[in-house]
């Protein structure tokens, strides 16, 4: 099989030159992924950079991206396929003269076809990346389901037959850790957790996602984030709320986060009032810590 990188290296690469930047676990699983032709199960905080891959993954490969978004409730007519039972009972109606056999051929054809996600990256001429988001959201039934199609990359249509991938997708699945997914699904994948970043890795990010930042506000930010971190909070900032910061931050034309910065833009990092509370006690405790200006 011709891989489109000879390395993890190249990997590492591409994904850069669209601005994900890696760690050395991603680089490798992600090479993998390509080399074994297995699906990916990504695991993590929400907001860490789960779905990014993905989305990384499909231009660096340049392939489509196929999202199936999972929520509590998804069945099987929303993952695979339903049939347009309206269009059929429309023809129903306009043919009642014919034959049933006839007319059943007829309204279970492709014309009434519904394609959604699962079967539409199967069917698909070109190869494509199916993102399969946060299946923690899904019950055990829809779980089997989407293990059965990752097995063998084939669907069983009663009416029509069975539907086989030309070209195997790369699958990403991704999980937010609610919880507990079955042996069988983690057999089937590559597994990759992905953690909130180091400091320095999320420095890294924030000059490289947010325009017109400077390095020692950069700095100061990916260190408070650090800091808050380690709190006992409701819910810990993402890598996309520390984004959403900064960009604030240079919006306000701050330079040099003062304490009184960080009061006035905190409800931007954090959700939850009892998560709010407990940052300002920090920052007014370790104010020096966080707010004198490093060195040069």
């Amino acid at each position: 099989m011709s891989l489109p990188f000879p390395n993890p290296a190249a990997v590492a690469e591409a994904l850069r030159a669209v601005d994900y930047l890696p760690d050395n676990r991603i680089t490798q699983v992600s090479y993998l992924a390509m080399a074994l032709g297995k699906p990916v199960l990504v695991e993590g905080p929400a907001g860490v950079g789960k779905t990014e891959l993905a989305k990384a993954l499909a231009l660096i490969t340049d392939r489509r991206l196929i999202r199936l978004q999972c929520y509590e409730g998804l069945d099987e007519s929303r993952a695979l396929y339903e049939w347009n039972y309206k269009k059929q009972l429309l023809r129903i109606q306009a043919d009642r003269g014919q034959e049933w056999s006839e007319l059943e051929s007829d309204i279970f054809s492709e014309e009434f076809l519904l394609t959604r996600p699962l079967l539409e990256a199967i069917r698909s001429d070109q190869p494509v990346v199916l993102l399969i988001d946060e299946v923690d959201r899904v019950e055990m039934e829809t779980e089997a389901l989407l293990l059965e199609v990752l097995s063998d990359f084939q669907v069983s249509i009663p009416e029509l037959g069975t539907v086989r991938a030309s070209s195997i997708p790369l699958v990403v699945l991704t999980s937010n850790n609610t919880r507990e997914l079955s042996e069988a699904l983690k057999r089937r994948c590559l597994l990759l957790h992905i953690d909130y970043p180091s400091m320095e890795r999320e420095k890294e990010i924030v000059l490289t996602k947010v325009p017109d930042i400077n390095e020692k506000l950069a700095d100061q930010v990916s260190r408070i984030v650090r800091s808050i971190r380690q709190l006992e909070l409701k819910k810990a900032p993402s890598v996309s709320e520390t984004l959403d910061w900064a960009r604030t931050l240079v919006i306000l034309g701050i330079e040099n986060i003062t304490e009184k910065d960080a009061l006035d833009t905190v409800h931007i990092l954090l959700k939850y009032r009892s998560d709010i509370e407990k940052a300002i006690k920090e920052f007014s405790s370790n104010s020096a810590a966080h707010f004198e200006a490093k060195p040069a």
